[in-house]
């Protein structure tokens, strides 16, 4: 039975439609008050955040902002998803990964795993990361190989690790037609990761190996992780997935394989981060991007892109190191929406080492209570209609397939990397970011802001490097890395002295006039691992000296309101100064105040004010 509304009218009846314009008027009454004087689209541009790649978010999209259309999921372009049933089929596969080296503790591990949620299995196999080739067997006693479907990532020695896999499916019987996973071929990835040189003969072989005897194998995977992992934008990530799976064609039907089955030995992997949105656009945008490709091959119909998606190392921090926890929850919302085929959760551990059973644990129930609990995987391309998903899978694959036509007129992708061109790219869009970070523009929770100088670090066992001792290759960077070395030297006084360094916050006036700046004193000195001090609550010039010289600290930092700045400020320094306060600050905008030394404020560069307090402090 239906319920009608009162008289037969739908709920929204009584209220007019609002036009763009009216939107925009009272956009432009808000801005006014906050002392901007914009009109028209300029109010909206006032209200829009600018992202990498030159794309920009605004503050609302509507029916007018059109995109090309997006198809049907399982049909080309394949952006609403390379399979009909999405992952409505049951969700995606939960991919976990391991880098053991010790086949025992890997075969707790996976086993474990496999009976809470885990379906497929991601090794590191050689190498100082990975366990050695020969005692993969020993690994997966126990486990069901026909059912689990076995990824590799043999960075030493990827012809050894898949020969021992492909000899033990035949030893356990295991049907050439019932194996399922991906042999980890990369030979561009590894390129990128290390300077050598790549050499695509093996990859090609086994590709033709799977092509003619093992249907639910792929050869090879294309790793857009080290660009990623090197600083690269969402666009950037894309594009050299492009040209690597694009250079992997070229080898593969020069070889014989025809497009088709060239295509079917390529799995795609992209990071997924805490900017949910970005996310969803970018997985979406792969998809649309790869069919083109495939289109212009030849083989319109095998573009349906096969995508891992892996929580993103770079957005994981060494300190508070459980908000990892969310952010990897985010970003596995993301890859889901996205319409991931398989994800791989790290652990909230991973920058600190190899990670613990609980780590894992967690890790895998992200994806369970995603899809078991928030029922993610019970719609096929959730995201599909929101027009600003659309705008931004349309603009972002723009981008991408902009640097993609780049990278190809350098030559491809071999040739891109070799001649520096890649690494040249990628290093400046990571500055830019690198600057955004260090004025807090980006910030980075438990870390950048609302730190913990004083919080027990959280210890793991060190995880080996699989990429130790390269000759080049990309770098690995991490959001954190700034605020990470100046903790470092926080931590190393601690460790000499018995004590942080410190820093007195000298507030003026009553709470309400000095508790707003004094708050973001606290947080920016604390991102350095530098104590505050606030005791007594209010100072003023009679007693400011004093309570410097209690707190042990030899620098401070003004806190109030502009008003008592005015009457204060210049008094309150001097005092301060003469108690023998090697530099003093002030929260807030810069102005004209005897005995200030420099002024912190938002936006400034704060691993730079930072470094000079701790370099003035004597902090080694």
């Amino acid at each position: 039975m239906t319920v009608q509304p009162a008289d037969g009218l739908s709920p929204a009846a009584a209220f007019p439609d609002p036009s763009h314009d009216q939107w925009q008027s009272l956009v432009e009454g808000v801005l006014r008050k906050s002392g901007k004087e914009v009109s028209g689209s300029a109010a909206e541009e006032a209200l829009s955040t600018t992202l990498e790649d030159g794309l920009t978010t605004r503050p609302l999209y509507t029916a007018h902002d059109t995109s090309p259309d997006t198809g049907f999921p399982g049909f080309a372009p394949y952006t609403r998803g390379s399979r009909a049933e999405g992952n409505a089929a049951g969700g995606w596969d939960v991919r976990q990964r391991h880098a053991l080296s010790d086949p025992a503790r890997l075969n707790e591990a996976v086993l474990g795993d496999l009976e809470n949620g885990v379906t497929s299995l991601w090794l590191t196999v050689g190498g100082p990361a990975g366990v050695p080739a020969e005692s993969l067997a020993r690994s997966l006693d126990g486990v069901y190989l026909d059912l689990a479907p076995i990824v590799l990532d043999a960075p030493a020695d990827p012809d050894a690790a898949a020969t021992e896999l492909l000899r033990l499916y035949e030893e356990r019987g295991v049907a050439k037609s019932a194996a399922r996973g991906t042999l980890g071929a990369d030979p561009l990835g590894h390129e990128a990761r290390t300077g050598i040189e790549a050499d695509l003969t093996a990859a090609v072989r086994w590709a033709k190996a799977c092509a003619a005897e093992y249907p639910g194998l792929r050869a090879i995977a294309v790793d857009a992780l080290p660009y990623h992992e090197a600083g690269g934008s969402a666009a950037e990530e894309l594009g050299l997935s492009l040209a690597t799976g694009v250079a992997y064609l070229r080898a593969l039907t020069a070889a014989g394989l025809g497009v088709e089955e060239a295509c079917a030995q390529l799995e795609f992997r992209y990071a997924a981060t805490a900017d949910q949105f970005l996310t969803i656009a970018k997985l979406r945008a792969a998809r649309r991007l790869w069919a083109r490709v495939a289109e212009v091959s030849g083989a319109p119909g095998a573009g349906g892109q096969r995508q891992h998606a892996v929580t993103s190392p770079v957005m994981m921090t060494r300190r508070d190191p459980w908000v990892n926890m969310l952010r990897t929850t985010l970003a596995t919302l993301g890859a889901g929406v996205g319409g991931a085929d398989s994800v791989t959760v790290l652990p909230f551990d991973h920058a600190l080492g190899l990670p613990d059973a609980f780590a894992r644990r967690i890790a895998r129930n992200t994806s369970t209570i995603l899809m078991e609990e928030s029922h993610l995987a019970r719609v096929i391309d959730p995201a599909g209609g929101s027009w600003y998903v659309e705008r931004l899978t349309d603009e972002l694959a723009a981008a991408a397939w902009a640097f993609f036509q780049e990278t190809e007129r350098a030559g491809g992708l071999p040739a891109a990397l070799r001649s520096g061109m890649v690494a040249e790219r990628l290093a400046a869009t990571w500055g830019a970011r690198s600057a955004m970070l260090a004025r807090r523009k980006e910030p980075i929770t438990g870390v950048s802001e609302f730190p913990m100088p004083s919080e027990r670090p959280v210890e793991r066992e060190p995880a080996p490097d699989p990429y130790a001792g390269a000759p080049g290759g990309l770098p690995r960077v991490r959001r954190d890395e700034a605020f990470e070395a100046l903790r470092a030297r926080s931590d190393a006084h601690l460790a000499a002295t018995g004590e942080r360094p410190k820093v007195f916050i000298a507030a003026l006036g009553p709470a309400a006039a000095h508790t707003a700046r004094a708050s973001f004193a606290v947080n920016l000195f604390g991102a350095g691992g530098i104590e505050a001090v606030h005791r007594p609550v209010s100072v003023d010039a009679t007693t400011a000296a004093e309570a410097l010289t209690a707190s042990g600290a030899s620098v401070a930092c003004l806190c109030s309101s502009d008003a008592l700045y005015a009457e204060q400020a210049d008094q309150v320094a001097g005092s301060l100064k003469s108690a023998g306060a090697a530099q003093v600050f002030l929260a807030g905008r810069p102005g004209e105040y005897a005995d200030v030394d420099s002024y912190v404020f938002a936006g400034c560069d704060t691993v730079a004010v930072l470094t000079s307090v701790l370099d003035r402090m004597g902090v080694a």
